[in-house]
């Protein structure tokens, strides 16, 4: 920490203009307000002082305000059996299945993390934001396997009061000044394969750097990639398997000791309505 903190002080002036406006996880720059059109939240009974995360797939997360504002991380364009479209949509393209170029074309604010440092869009009650990392040069990339600076990014949503970081397809420990753009991060979503993202002694280098409260587990590429992480990282943080894909948020309910909650994927359906017959 001490170290995230020297670097944050020092960072240059052109990687402080990265974050456009008052951040809570790092207060660093502002600017003005930004009007928004406000649409209806996918499930409609978030906690107003919470966020929802629902594992969809793969590095596919949605995340619900309790203002009603809807994020999708590592948008492919398909959710599931369902209509619904976010307000905001990011992408990183080290692969196929964490972006796509077809997306909805109904989405307001789409974030692609490649197009490298100063994305941020402020939408309803959620603030979201990007600290780019690079891509190695062996990953198959857009048709050539070469390294590309600002490749991927981490994306921090704010909302509520948390910080919630998705790693993305990271290929690289952060330095210390990505640590010190990240800032506090309450909650993150962690790759786990232990090979096409970061080696697995790596991927626990950076957990136990952010110490976040919560770690989501995702892109497992099996169940063995899963339980081998679960079982490397249980000394030092908790576990808990809700058998869900759905986790309610709030900094109220934080767990005291870092802890790893699994949860299941699953993909979208349209959620029924409070005035829907029965059948």
């Amino acid at each position: 920490m001490r170290t995230i903190l020297i670097a944050l002080l020092a960072m240059p002036l052109a990687a402080q203009a990265q974050v456009p406006r008052a951040s809570h996880c790092i207060a660093i720059a502002e600017a003005p307000g930004v009007e928004y059109v406000h649409r209806a939240a996918y499930s409609g009974d978030v906690d107003a002082f919470g966020v929802r995360l629902h594992y969809i797939d793969h590095a596919m997360f949605l995340l619900e305000t309790g203002g009603g504002t809807t994020a999708v991380t590592d948008y492919v364009g398909f959710l599931g059996a369902s209509d619904f479209y976010p307000d905001v949509a990011t992408m990183n393209r080290a692969h196929s299945s964490h972006w796509t170029a077809s997306p909805d074309p109904r989405i307001p604010n789409l974030m692609r993390g490649w197009e490298g440092p100063g994305q941020s869009v402020e939408s309803g009650d959620l603030y979201v934001r990007n600290v780019p990392t690079d891509i190695r040069g062996n990953v198959f990339v857009e048709g050539r396997g070469s390294a590309i600076e600002d490749g991927n990014s981490i994306y921090v949503f704010e909302a509520a009061g948390l910080c919630i970081g998705h790693l993305g397809h990271l290929h690289h420990v952060p330095d210390d000044a990505q640590y010190a753009a990240l800032g506090r991060m309450d909650v993150v979503m962690a790759p786990v394969d232990g090979g096409l993202t970061l080696p697995r002694a790596e991927l626990i280098e950076v957990l136990e750097t952010l110490r976040s409260q919560v770690v989501i587990p995702m892109h497992w590429f099996g169940r063995g990639n899963l339980e081998r992480f679960l079982d490397d990282m249980s000394g030092a943080f908790a576990v808990e398997r809700p058998g869900t894909a759905v986790l309610d948020l709030s900094l109220r309910d934080l767990p005291d000791r870092p802890t790893i909650v699994v949860l299941e994927p699953e993909w979208l359906v349209e959620p029924a309505r409070p005035d829907a017959p029965a059948e």
